[in-house]
């Protein structure tokens, strides 16, 4: 077990869909407890396999006293209730305490399986049904700020030109404002 470099907005193993899991033994098990050590360190909710490196389609999770993991997940929105209020979604792999408005579904239902392969099911109302959907899209390629309208988006990109750990590496490693390429940890 032990607490890996949480990849950063830029590196491009975060806008690649991960791969199904086909092999259940002793290295996604190390994956799982790496997920679990790296999510404590950094005192998230959730983290994905691609947010350290590794495309798999893998997750762990923290959120109100519900702690674990999926493999496989398939998401199921069970209704179209949308989350009220002007919920705040922030992610560890676009650091620096930038969150914004992301609307979500207020439900959603993720099935796969645990290390074992055996099926398991996950139900999530509010904060842990937004938990699920941030960590399947990064199974699919895909971050919070990707939905965001036009104006928030902008302040996105504002916000993030501000950003040490993002402008420190402009100089060596070229990137798009609106999909970079670089590759960036966060230490």
């Amino acid at each position: 077990m032990s607490i890996q470099p949480v990849r950063l907005y830029g590196d491009p193993v975060l806008r690649t869909r991960a791969a199904e899991v086909t092999e259940f033994d002793e290295r996604l098990r190390r994956l799982i407890d790496d997920l679990h050590d790296t999510l404590d360190d950094q005192q998230g909710a959730g983290l994905a396999a691609p947010q350290i490196g590794v495309g798999l389609r893998v997750f762990v999770y923290d959120v109100e006293g519900r702690r674990g993991h999926m493999v496989n997940p398939v998401l199921e929105l069970p209704d179209k209730e949308n989350q009220r209020g002007g919920e705040l979604e922030g992610c560890l792999s676009v650091p620096g305490g930038l969150y914004y408005p992301r609307v979500r579904r207020q439900r959603a239902i993720a099935r796969g399986v645990d290390m074992r392969g055996e099926p398991i099911e996950i139900r999530g109302e509010g904060f842990m049904a937004r938990c699920l959907q941030h960590e399947t899209d990064h199974l699919d390629g895909r971050l919070f700020i990707d939905r965001l309208d036009a104006d928030t988006r902008a302040e996105f990109l504002a916000d993030l030109e501000r950003q040490d750990w993002y402008t420190a590496h402009q100089t060596s490693v070229h990137t798009d404002r609106d999909d970079s390429k670089g590759v960036f940890f966060k230490q």
